[in-house]
């Protein structure tokens, strides 16, 4: 596959470049599987629908077709479990897991890992997606197969790192 250029302009990266060099959705690296699509992510609702509202001409057109955004503000009640079960911008960027490539946190890391960007911060984001699998393990222990009202907050949390905790 030939190298695809993308250059970014938005409300928090200026001239920023990458380069695509993977076939969407494919070639992940064997430790990363996630269940679901950045697509289905934003089709079922996440970030309260306020995430990524000015950067959206970076990706798929058709990712954003069924995502209903909210461009004034976070609205958690738009989320799929319809609560907030995420931290301000701020506290990721205390806590030290915000890289510079992605200033929008973990979930525009994988948009690009999912539009075929690999880059050097891919291992340690990987790693914290992974990490994220416990909440899966506390929602097998804790809920009956199959109960969505069960831990609604911990079911959104693993819904924004692309974890389907419909199946569970």
């Amino acid at each position: 596959m030939a190298k695809i250029r993308i250059c970014v302009n938005d409300m928090m990266q200026t001239n920023y470049v990458y380069y695509l060099t993977e076939p969407m959705g494919k070639n992940f690296h064997p430790d990363f599987r996630p269940d679901l699509t950045p697509r289905e992510m934003l089709e079922l609702g996440v970030f309260g629908r306020k995430y990524m509202t000015d950067c959206t001409g970076e990706f798929p057109e058709d990712w954003f077709a069924n995502a209903r955004l909210c461009h004034e503000r976070h609205r958690p009640e738009l989320n799929f479990f319809g609560v907030n079960a995420s931290k301000p911008l701020s506290y990721w960027r205390e806590k030290g897991w915000i890289h510079t490539d992605d200033p929008r946190g973990w979930f525009q890391w994988y948009c690009r890992y999912y539009m075929g960007r690999r880059c050097s911060d891919d291992e340690r984001q990987i790693k914290r997606w992974k990490a994220m699998a416990r909440h899966v393990a506390q929602l097998r222990k804790h809920c009956p197969e199959g109960l969505l009202s069960c831990r609604r907050k911990q079911r959104q949390a693993l819904l924004h790192w692309a974890y389907d905790s419909r199946k569970i």
